[in-house]
């Protein structure tokens, strides 16, 4: 796949771009009204939420704001959180605080992507990435996607596969 040059790059883009890794930028126009972010994004794309994957942070230690890792799952599912830290390998894992989350990431909510964040975390894709050729994940801000191949994603972050969506 092939770089789609775009007006403003992001640490996202700049991370792809330095590994070589293809990617198709996508903007959008995002409503601050809009009740979900993952929503907002397949809407906008007029892709299933099946193939838009949003990031989360999740906290594998005692509190929400240490030991963060990533989690990408699709937009239309819920994260399995058990199933993230079967993944990961610890059994205590919880929605990290959102003010750790954006410290760590170097994103804000709503624009958090698993590419070029401030500190590298341990990452998990959902496996369901695996049935498309491409996915559409943040680019580092709000109404700005990246259309990429799974197994670019995973070997852009170090990710492993595990099934960790539910719903």
């Amino acid at each position: 796949m092939g770089k789609k040059k775009h007006a403003a790059s992001t640490p996202a883009t700049a991370a792809l771009d330095a590994a070589g890794i293809g990617y198709v930028a996508h903007s959008y126009t995002h409503s601050d009204s809009a009740e979900s972010y993952g929503g907002e994004a397949a809407e906008q794309l007029g892709v299933p939420g099946a193939r838009v994957f949003k990031t989360l942070m999740v906290a594998t230690g005692a509190t929400a704001a240490q030991d963060l890792a990533v989690a990408v799952v699709p937009v239309d599912s819920m994260l399995d959180l058990k199933a993230v830290g079967a993944a990961l390998g610890t059994k205590k894992v919880q929605m990290a605080d959102k003010a750790a989350a954006q410290r760590r990431s170097g994103y804000v909510l709503g624009g958090i992507s698993p590419f070029g964040q401030r500190q590298h975390s341990s990452t998990v894709i959902d496996d369901s990435a695996l049935q498309f050729e491409t996915v559409f994940i943040s680019g580092g801000r709000r109404g700005f996607s990246l259309e990429i191949a799974p197994q670019d994603a995973a070997k852009a972050t170090g990710a492993i596969w595990a099934s960790i969506a539910a719903g």
